[in-house]
């Protein structure tokens, strides 16, 4: 784990407020100088504790209207390579390594249910893969990529 000091959290919270503040504003809001922010900004970039600047679209806005969450048994010897063939599929956005029922897991979005049926034969029938069970969510309640910071 990284350690943060105080300088570096108002930063990240400043931030996580407001991701299109100008490194001026920034300054400001956490009390340091602009030479100060800027070089603070460009440590935690290249530390990796801030990975990238992205936009956060809304699936269903443009027109990916399905999320699937598919569980995986996957062949013993098998899973690095399976997991990397799903992961290369612009529709699947995770694949997670998991304890209990399944060996892996893996999220994808999909504009329809021939979209859904084509991923499901295109993907998650490949060599390797046991057998896929997948869900469909029906609401999303909560989801966000933002982790609490402290």
């Amino acid at each position: 784990m990284v350690e943060l000091d105080d300088i570096d959290k108002k930063i990240i919270l400043e931030l996580l407020e407001e991701p299109k503040a100008s490194l001026r504003s920034l300054a400001a809001s956490v009390g340091i100088a602009l030479g100060t922010a800027s070089s603070r900004l460009k440590s935690l970039q290249d530390r990796g504790i801030i990975k990238g600047w992205l936009v956060d679209l809304d699936p269903a806005a443009i027109g990916w209207e399905m999320t699937v969450i598919v569980g995986l048994r996957i062949e013993k010897g098998q899973m690095m390579e399976v997991q990397q063939q799903i992961a290369a599929d612009p529709r699947v956005f995770s694949v997670y390594d998991v304890t209990g029922d399944f060996d892996s897991i893996a999220m994808a979005r999909v504009r329809n249910r021939e979209q859904l049926n084509a991923l499901t034969k295109e993907v998650f029938s490949n060599e390797g893969i046991i057998r896929s069970f997948t869900h469909v969510v029906l609401n999303t309640v909560k989801e966000s990529s933002v982790v609490p910071p402290f």
